[in-house]
């Protein structure tokens, strides 16, 4: 038996020893401390970092978005549309979320026509967010959303949609994926036709995803203004339309043409050829995107014979009857010669312009100087930029006549040795029109809040007076003549619309220096009709290979514009002499316009010494 003395040898079990009180006393104050230092954080928590942890929670649900309002419209003189925004979609992705990157690519590859591999090396990188493709078309989103992928996020984006395909595309210009204009209009009026930026928050669930949107009429207010053009989409309709068909007729490089109104400068028409569709800009060069009319200098040739003969007109002393020698076609200069294509003797000023005599031109300048010369076409706006609308202007090229060699005047007077733009040509022609007074080329008529109140507009600006109502009214007269039977521009004359024109034909600078012989800018340019002239048009063909005179080229390209632009206008023909009305014009019927002006082709997509001049 064991003993009952408590020893484990006496058979009773051992009881444990008392707890000592001293280390209860220590728990528990370690237990109150612990609890005061939780309630005090607590606290801390609750009241001081209150603020703080609410917005951390916020920004856990919601995401603060940046979006801008849509882009102003470009509309035409009769607010038909030529450039709009429309609601589009852009594609992104999150590749944190994605259990199988190579797979989810190539699905999305595969749905939106991009390589795999590519879209395969963006997801790599660990980002919350990654752009596969912005502003898809429907068809492509129905294909991702098909797919029903969890990881692809959809993003609502404004997509610039041109209704009119390439009407003025030159004109109005392209705008960039983020909705800024790159050329054209569109990027010289980027802050006005921009929208305005809209900062809203959304809420997002634990992916991410947002599940609540403004509505769009609340961002109506954050759209950008409208840009109304004098630009009429039926005028450039004509006008594209008959200068494609010339520049393909004829196998030329390029053609540009211009309709003005002379009396407001006013520009009706803005037509380059080579045409491209700005939907799909990027598919094209980009020597196609550029308004050439504004921004490409050239030598004008023979039509610069009219400023001449203001020149001797307004400074010279001259009359429309005043002789020349025009030296039987051959004239030298030093060790030069100044050939005519025709042997002409003694002719008076108007026949020099009708028969456009080089030499005729040349002997004009040498009668008034070359510091006068200079001078008056200064005054008439060349060398100097128009102000016209458009970026990228040129100022084509006039150098000082203290640097003309005796040549160098010689060669101006027709049209060589000088540079121009088709706009200044435009509108030193459309003075001659309007009586002797210049007026600004403008392309804007006015800017339109998005609710349609005008903010800014553009009257006609006249610059200045450049030569006398008699100077002007002669040279018009003179003009006249180069259309009618024995001129050199018969075949852009209008019955019923008396044509005042010139015709040109321009030798191209080679580019080894001094001038090709077988590269010419064939041109006509004129106004009608005679008495208060309405439409100043010009005609411009580069490189025409079936043949490169101005008043077999270009002069029936005009016409044709006139004729149909008249028709369009409803303005009547003049009446015969006689007092009997035309009952019809010469030639074809102007056909009806057709207003959904997509029937012109578009560009192809990308991929010694003898002086310069032909005297037509």
């Amino acid at each position: 038996m064991y003993p009952d003395n408590g020893h484990p040898d006496n058979g009773h079990p051992v009881s444990p020893n008392p707890v000592s009180p001293f280390r209860v006393r220590l728990i528990a104050a370690f237990l109150a401390c612990a609890f005061l230092v939780i309630a005090a954080r607590g606290v801390v928590l609750q009241v001081r970092d209150h603020e703080k942890l609410r917005t951390t929670a916020v920004d856990q649900m919601e995401r603060n978005i940046t979006i801008r309002g849509k882009r102003g419209r470009i509309l035409d003189a009769r607010d038909r549309e030529i450039a709009r925004s429309i609601s589009g979609t852009s594609v992104g992705a999150n590749p944190r979320s994605m259990k199988d990157k190579e797979h989810t690519a190539r699905l999305l590859a595969r749905a939106l026509h991009l390589p795999a591999e590519r879209l395969w090396r963006s997801f790599v990188p660990p980002r919350n967010f990654v752009w596969v493709k912005r502003q898809v078309t429907p068809a492509e989103e129905m294909a991702v959303r098909a797919l029903g992928l969890p990881s692809v996020r959809y993003v609502p984006e404004p997509v610039r949609h041109y209704p009119k395909i390439s009407r003025a595309a030159q004109v109005v210009g392209i705008t960039g994926v983020d909705g800024i204009g790159l050329e054209g209009l569109e990027f010289r009026y980027n802050a006005e036709l921009q929208g305005r930026e809209y900062r809203f928050r959304v809420k997002t669930d634990a992916r991410g995803r947002r599940f609540e949107m403004p509505e769009e009429r609340e961002t109506v207010d954050y759209n950008g203004n409208d840009l109304r053009l004098t630009i009429d989409l039926a005028i450039q309709f004509i006008a594209e339309k008959a200068l494609a068909a010339a520049v393909e007729r004829t196998a030329a490089r390029s053609g540009m043409a211009l309709v003005m109104e002379p009396a407001t400068g006013a520009v009706l028409a803005m037509a380059n050829v080579p045409l491209f569709n700005p939907n799909h800009f990027a598919e094209y060069p980009r020597d196609v995107w550029r308004n050439r009319i504004v921004t490409d200098p050239f030598e004008p040739g023979s039509t610069m014979k009219i400023f001449s003969a203001v020149a001797a007109i307004e400074a010279g002393g001259c009359t429309p009857d005043t002789l020349f020698f025009c030296e039987n076609g051959k004239y030298a200069i030093g060790v030069d010669t100044i050939h005519d294509t025709r042997a002409h003797g003694w002719l008076p000023l108007k026949d020099i312009i009708k028969f456009s005599s080089n030499i005729g031109a040349v002997k004009m300048g040498e009668m008034v100087g070359p510091d006068v010369l200079h001078d008056i076409l200064a005054d008439l706006g060349f060398g100097r930029r128009t102000g016209i609308e458009c970026p990228g202007e040129t100022a084509g090229l006039l150098a000082s006549y203290r640097k003309w060699s005796r040549i160098d005047a010689g060669v101006i007077s027709y049209g060589h040795g000088l540079s121009v733009s088709v706009v200044q040509l435009g509108a030193a022609l459309s003075a001659i029109a309007n009586d002797g007074v210049l007026m600004r080329p403008r392309l804007v008529r006015d800017i339109l809040s998005n609710t349609g109140e005008v903010i800014a507009g553009f009257p006609p600006e006249t610059v200045r007076r450049v030569v006398s109502v008699k100077t002007a009214r002669a040279i018009r007269r003179m003009m006249r003549a180069v259309v009618e039977p024995g001129g050199t521009g018969t075949r852009a004359d209008l019955e019923g619309y008396p044509v005042c024109g010139k015709t040109g034909t321009a030798r191209k600078v080679a580019a080894g220096g001094g001038y090709s012989r077988d590269r010419h800018l064939a041109s006509f340019i004129g106004f009608a009709p005679e008495t208060n002239p309405r439409l100043t048009i010009l005609v411009i063909i580069d490189e025409p290979e079936m043949d490169f005179y101005g008043g077999k080229v270009a002069a029936p390209v005009f016409r044709e514009i006139a004729l149909q632009t008249f028709n369009y206008l409803n303005i009547p023909p003049l009446p015969r002499r006689g007092g009997r009305r035309s009952a019809s014009l010469k030639g074809p019927a102007a056909p009806r316009i057709s207003h959904d002006f997509s029937d012109i082709p578009l560009a192809a997509s990308a991929a010694g010494a003898s002086a310069p001049g032909t005297p037509l």
